[in-house]
């Protein structure tokens, strides 16, 4: 089998088209009926070396698998140079990761993959995350039967033996949570005589954003997400210039009344930011092109969509002991109830987050997805 198995190194404009494509080719099959095909163009962005801020201190590879002339894999090696700095280590990336059920593709693509990084000096490969952890990331190992919302990856079931079997032992879990807005508004009756208790004791005043003023909303928020997000696994801060790309992308999403602040007496404490869930549309765009007929979807098509995703939530560190997290998820489910939005999806939650986890559990709520990120040593790659 192996003569008719071919690993491309891809490079160029046209060498990045036909790496994007390479998706629709791969879940061009029964076990893929969960995939819902992404925006071509948002695939693309998250590549651009050029336009994109994130490769300022970025380089990646790209390669693609054929095997008798049909596309069955890509991945992307990336090596991230905020991240080794920022935790002062060595470790490379592999995102953009997808595939046939095919051990020798995988095992190929993950070669390529790592003889790269390992010239590069790393000394272990992790991932996926496309291109970092800012972005999209993890293989979904539980809740197949649950339809992907935006910004979250979706994948057959295959996928975490192939590359267990490549030689890659899990990293980290991210958990996600599903919170209902129903007559009950997802709270339990405890948290919500816990949460107005807070609230009337501490004073806390939430404020939405201002998204007509995106730019000094974004300088905002950009305090609070490396604040808050601090002392997470693997979190690496962004660049003011990679977090205003990340938020131009996302206006276009938000929900204006699920995009607000905590404010105690006078000071920024914690922040959420819930998007409309963009999948339920692109379900009617198969082919991710920005047609101008499917650009008309979208554009009627967002604004009806009541329900989302949680994709930033924190909190100040030094107030994450203060019962505050209930006081969040009572006004999510105010608001909610107020617009008869449908729910929300809270993830990616480490699963060692106990500031977050022990909440949702509090609340009687269990993980129903679960994405898986990967590691392995490169100590024994020639090269590195």
């Amino acid at each position: 089998m192996s003569s008719s198995l071919e690993i491309t190194q891809v490079e160029g404009r046209r060498g990045t088209s036909r790496f994007v494509d390479a998706a629709w080719s791969v879940h061009n099959q029964p076990v893929s009926s969960g995939w819902i095909p992404p925006l071509r163009a948002l695939v693309r962005d998250g590549l651009d070396q050029g336009g994109n801020p994130f490769y300022q201190q970025a380089e990646r590879a790209l390669f693609i698998a054929q095997r008798n002339g049909r596309v069955v894999g890509r991945v992307a090696a990336i090596e991230n140079r905020s991240h080794n700095d920022h935790h002062e280590d060595r470790v490379g990336f592999f995102g953009f990761f997808d595939c046939r059920d095919d051990q020798e593709a995988a095992n190929g693509l993950f070669d390529r993959a790592e003889e790269w990084l390992g010239g590069r000096g790393m000394t272990s490969a992790r991932g996926p995350v496309s291109p970092s952890m800012n972005h999209e990331c993890g293989v979904l190992v539980h809740g197949f039967d649950h339809p992907p919302v935006i910004m979250t990856p979706w994948n057959p079931t295959y996928y975490d033996s192939l590359i267990g079997r490549a030689g890659y032992a899990p990293a980290r879990d991210l958990l996600g949570y599903y919170l209902p807005a129903d007559d009950q508004f997802a709270v339990p009756d405890r948290v919500r005589r816990l949460a107005e208790r807070t609230l009337e004791r501490s004073h806390l005043v939430f404020r939405e954003w201002d998204l007509a003023d995106l730019k000094e909303t974004a300088r905002d928020a950009f305090d609070l997400y490396c604040d808050a997000w601090g002392g997470n696994w693997g979190f690496v801060p962004p660049s003011w210039e990679e977090f205003w790309h990340l938020a131009k992308d996302l206006k276009s999403v938000l929900h204006p009344d699920f995009a607000f602040i905590a404010e105690l007496e006078g000071k920024t404490v914690g922040f959420i930011m819930i998007a409309r869930d963009m999948n339920r549309v692109l379900r009617q765009i198969p082919s991710g092109r920005l047609w101008p007929w499917n650009i008309a979807r979208l554009l009627l098509g967002l604004p009806k969509v009541l329900s989302g995703r949680i994709v930033l939530l924190g909190l100040r560190p030094e107030y994450r002991n203060r019962g505050f997290f209930p006081l969040f998820a009572f006004e999510v489910a105010r608001r909610a109830e107020k617009i008869g939005a449908e729910g929300a999806e809270a993830s990616w939650v480490l699963e060692d987050n106990e500031s977050l986890v022990a909440p949702l559990e509090a609340m009687d709520l269990e993980p129903y997805k679960r994405w898986r990120i990967y590691e392995k040593s490169l100590a024994m790659i020639p090269g590195s």
